[in-house]
Order: structure tokens, then sequence, then C-alpha cells
């Protein structure tokens, strides 16, 4: 598809995003806006640009694979804020964009006049989005911080791993992601807010950190613990509350079960050859196979190592229980499935070529958001973007 025909369709076409953001939670987040239509100019110091630019190995021509993964549909200029000149045509930028969207830490952001009250006032409509790690006030405040603290201290790694061995983080920055999902929410909440509500007091401030994400998404086990007053411990892979719903190992290979109800727990007796559990008062309930886990759990791996996986999970799919394969990365690329929901893009490269790109997790209208710009090269837009803005 061509850019014309794609870009211009879609729902953020026309918006314009001052990216003065780097590492991950803020390129996530511009990226999905970039994905929707926007026009991302990504602001980087000229002399390196982002620091995932550097992030390897792995680097495919000396290309940063990381900075790959979240940087595409953007442009990309190189200022310097700490020089004069640079830092004016950064604001001139901001004061013809609609999103202002950066990660400095509480404070270093008035070192360059751009707080929000210095920007709302450069640009009374600009929505003003701030990614921190610990917000802007609080005795964590102005701290740095990346997810793996975030992670540590939100209590992830206290929940993460083996019940004997220590906590571990999610194997991917789990709550970078989660903080650019809320403040490109955020974002479009406000962009909405704009376009239905009334011109006075348009310009907008959404903030969001990376403790504030992490302890939201915990859900169910806050929940749990502030109701109880227990304290939350790790199951592996197992569930707290829902048994079974965990890991097996099968005679060849890993999968993973999820009989999250009776009727689900019914179907995978029966599957199994063992009726006689419908029938077993420890096994009646979510509650009474929670309490006898210990029981049950066992009997289950006891089947499972009989079976290759892939009969054991014929056999389980056969009477619709809810199982899957844990597969590699390379294996989840050999599913049919991927290229079916149409979650594996590609586009076009100056250097690295026909490059493949994992799609974003929506559709608008059953189609996948186009990739319409390679991930820039350092400033690869300057020229372009000087001339557009009257830089």
């Amino acid at each position: 598809m061509s850019e014309t025909s794609t870009k211009e369709t879609l729902p953020l076409a026309g918006i314009r995003v001052a990216d003065f953001s780097r590492v991950l939670a803020g390129p996530y987040c511009s990226m999905l806006l970039a994905d929707l239509g926007a026009d991302v100019i990504k602001i980087e110091r000229p002399d390196i640009g982002d620091e995932t630019r550097s992030w390897g190995p792995p680097f495919i021509e000396d290309i940063s694979t990381y900075y790959l993964s979240i940087n595409r549909n953007k442009r990309s200029i190189g200022l310097n804020l700490k020089d004069e000149l640079d830092l004016a045509k950064a604001k001139k930028i901001i004061a013809k964009s609609d999103v202002l969207l950066h990660n400095y830490k509480h404070g270093d952001d008035a070192k360059y006049g751009l707080d929000f009250d210095s920007v709302k006032a450069l640009n009374p409509d600009i929505v003003y989005a701030n990614i921190s790690a610990f917000g802007d006030n609080g005795p964590e405040a102005g701290k740095p911080g990346y997810d793996l603290l975030a992670q540590a201290m939100t209590g992830f790694m206290s929940i993460t791993g083996s019940p004997d061995g220590d906590g571990y983080r999610v194997g991917v920055a789990i709550i970078d992601i989660l903080a650019g999902l809320n403040t490109a929410i955020g974002i479009l909440a406000s962009l909405y807010a704009q376009e239905t509500g009334e011109k006075k007091a348009r310009a907008r401030l959404v903030e969001t950190s990376l403790f504030e994400a992490g302890l939201a998404s915990l859900v169910n086990i806050t929940s749990a613990h502030l109701l109880t007053k227990k304290e939350a411990k790790r199951y592996g892979n197992e569930h707290p509350s829902i048994v079974p719903y965990q890991q097996f190992t099968s005679a060849d290979a890993p999968l993973v079960i999820a009989a999250a109800n009776n009727g689900q727990f019914a179907r995978l007796a029966i599957a199994l050859d063992k009726e006689e559990w419908l029938e077993d008062s420890r096994f009646l309930q979510n509650h009474d196979r929670v309490a006898h886990r210990d029981v049950l759990i066992p009997m289950i791996q006891d089947i499972a190592n009989t079976h290759e996986r892939t009969e054991l999970l014929e056999k389980l799919q056969a009477h619709g229980v809810p199982c899957a394969p844990v597969s590699t990365i390379s294996e989840v690329f050999q599913n049919d499935h991927v290229t079916a929901r149409a979650m594996l893009l590609s586009c076009e490269h100056p250097t690295l070529g026909t490059m493949p790109i994992v799609a974003n997790a929506f559709k608008l209208d059953k189609q996948a958001t186009p990739v319409y710009r390679h991930p820039p090269l350092l400033a690869e837009h300057q020229t372009e973007i000087e001339q557009e803005l009257d830089l």
C-alpha cells in the first residue's frame, strides 16, 4: 500500500506528536499513535540518538533489533536541547503539534522550559503526556528507574518464579509496555475530549509512571492481599485460585492445561479416562481442587508422562479442554495462526531491505494497521521536517 492511500484514512491522520521519549515505554506509546496515523516526530540527541539504538546484541548491520521493534511509522530529527538554536527548533515543533510526549525525570523538563506550564503557554491546545519512573511526588519522585526496578518494587518479582527459588522478572519489560499502553489511552481520551468539548482550557496533562502502571496491573493479586491481609506468594506456573491451570510435561515437551470451571474439569476428566474424579469429593468444585492441588496435579502429571505432547493436545482439544503447547519463539512464527491474524507485517528499510515486523494487537475494520514507514535512521528526516515546519 502507498503511504497516501493508507495513512490518510487512519483515525489519527492529521495529529502531530512531538516525541521526546526514549528507550521503551514512551517509544512504544508513540508507535501505537503512529500506527493509528499520527505524524510522530522523534526528537533525538544528534550524536547518539535513542539509547536503544545501541542496545545489543543482537544487531542487524549495526542496527539494534531492540530499536527496530518499537519505532516504525515515525520520522526522526536530531536536536541538542542544550543548544539554544536547537531548543528553539524543538519549541517550534511543539507549537505546531497536538501532543507532546516525554519521559524525563521529574524536574528535568523544567530545565529546558518543557514543563507543562511552559508548554501550555507555548501551545494552549497541547495534550502533554509524561511517563516517569515514580511520578512527580512522593519519596521516590525524581529518581531514575527502569522496568527491572519497577518489577521489583511493585511486587511483580515476588510472585513470579518457582515457589522454592528466587523471584524472577517477567522475561519482557512488561511494565514499560503497560505504562506505554496506559499513556496512549490517556492521550486518546484527551484528544477525544478536545474534539467534543469546549474550546476553553483545552490543554491537558496526562501522567503515568512505571510504578503506578505496574501496581495497577496486579489486579487480583493486590485485591486478594488488601481484602484478606495475606501475603501473596509464588506459585511458579500454577495459579493461586484455579486448579488445574498450569504447565505440565508430556513425554517429549511441555504444555499448559487451563480447566477454569467445573464443565472444563469434567471434560478433562473424561479426556484422561478418569471419570471417577467427577464423583471424588476432593475435586467437585474449584475450591475443592485448589485445596487438594497436591493430590490432583501429580495425578494429571502421571498421565501426561505417558503421552507425547501432540497426542495429548489432540485428545484434550477433542473434548473441548483449553490447552496449548509451550512454544519457543521460533515455533510461534511457524504457527499458521500468526498469518491468519495478520500479525506478521513487513516494510522496506533503506539498508536492511525487506524487514519483518510484528503488528500491534488491534485491528481496525478487520485490518491490521499498516507499516507505512520503516524505523527511521538517526535524523533521517532532518531537512524534511525543518523545511515542512519552517524551522
